[in-house]
């Protein structure tokens, strides 16, 4: 029996599938009687499953991460398909493909790797390509970040989205210096590839993307700047020569600074041109990247619109296939 993608199911499909568990949610209505929430993804896609009247010591035996094999009915509710599940049981991963719920980048991650090494190691600033390269030549470090997420659910939530994202940025950035003379552009490469690098220890990557109680804790921009201080101490024992202060304290700002408000979650504003460019080009990629895929992705057929997104508080716009005369 073929497999039962996620994007290709339709409203009225009976499931009968495996799924990855990205999320579950436990909750009680009105009557206090316990519903399960999830999300359930596979390589084309995710897709809400709710149960109603489950049991919590039933609920306990899988959790996110976990391979789960459902049976439901697909159901179209406010403009988007759900499945309402009526059995969830998990799976040992030993039995499936993989590569069927394997979520990856548009590009090959090493040639990624490759092109982000390649604009680092041209900084024109002396300082700050040593800083670059000791990272570079961190192994584990590099693997980790070639496997890793930019994000859990939002944008580039995938093995390899974290490095997508910073070549993106990164090629942005190259793309866009000439326009903008007063920006130094050896601070914003570095910046670039330093905003996120925390998400290599904020989260945990196997199987569904979840926060380490370091992430929670502390989160990403924290642990970039500790990552950032850790590495100039290496570089400094390396060289025998201080790293210049002011550079190491615009670097830490960028990374701080680089969602760009309170409410986002920065605890310093953009104070630097290179830090305002930096919030920029992280935001247009994050939100074309996640505008983009949510179309491709939604399993709302026959409809030009996307179900309201309340994470983007907005429905998007995915076009018809009509061809006019």
């Amino acid at each position: 029996m073929p497999r039962q993608f996620v994007g290709e199911l339709k409203d009225g499909d009976q499931i009968d599938e495996t799924y990855l568990l990205s999320e579950k949610q436990l909750r009680a209505n009105r009557n206090a009687d316990l519903y399960l929430l999830s999300q359930l993804r596979d390589k084309t896609g995710t897709i809400s499953g709710l149960m109603w009247n489950v049991a919590e010591a039933h609920c306990a035996e899988f959790d996110a991460g976990d391979f789960v094999a459902v049976r439901g009915k697909c159901q179209l509710y406010q403009n988007g398909l759900q499945i309402i599940l009526t059995h969830i049981r998990k799976v040992d991963a030993a039995t499936l493909n993989l590569e069927d719920f394997e979520l990856r980048p548009e590009k090959n991650v090493e040639e990624l790797l490759i092109r982000m090494k390649e604009i680092l190691l041209s900084i024109e600033d002396p300082a700050v390509r040593g800083l670059m390269e000791c990272f570079l030549i961190d192994d584990p470090l590099i693997t980790k970040l070639a496997q890793s997420g930019a994000g859990v659910k939002a944008h580039h939530a995938y093995p390899g989205g974290l490095v997508e994202h910073i070549t993106n940025m990164l090629e942005v950035a190259v793309r866009i210096a000439d326009l903008y003379p007063a920006v130094d552009l050896s601070l914003l490469l570095a910046g670039v590839f330093l905003h996120d690098l925390g998400k290599v220890r904020e989260m945990n990557f196997e199987n569904a993307f979840v926060y380490t109680d370091e992430g929670q804790l502390l989160g990403h921009m924290s642990i970039a700047v500790e990552m950032v201080t850790e590495k100039i101490a290496e570089m400094e024992q390396l060289s025998g020569e201080t790293f210049p202060k002011e550079i190491e304290l615009r670097l830490k700002h960028m990374i701080l600074s680089h969602h760009g408000s309170y409410e986002h979650g920065s605890p310093r504003l953009p104070m630097t041109p290179e830090a305002i460019v930096l919030h920029f080009l992280d935001n247009l990629d994050a939100k074309v990247h996640e505008f983009a895929r949510t179309i491709g992705e939604d399993p709302s057929g026959g409809s030009s619109w996307t179900p309201f997104l309340p994470r983007l508080n907005r429905k998007l716009f995915k076009g018809n296939d009509e061809t006019s005369e």
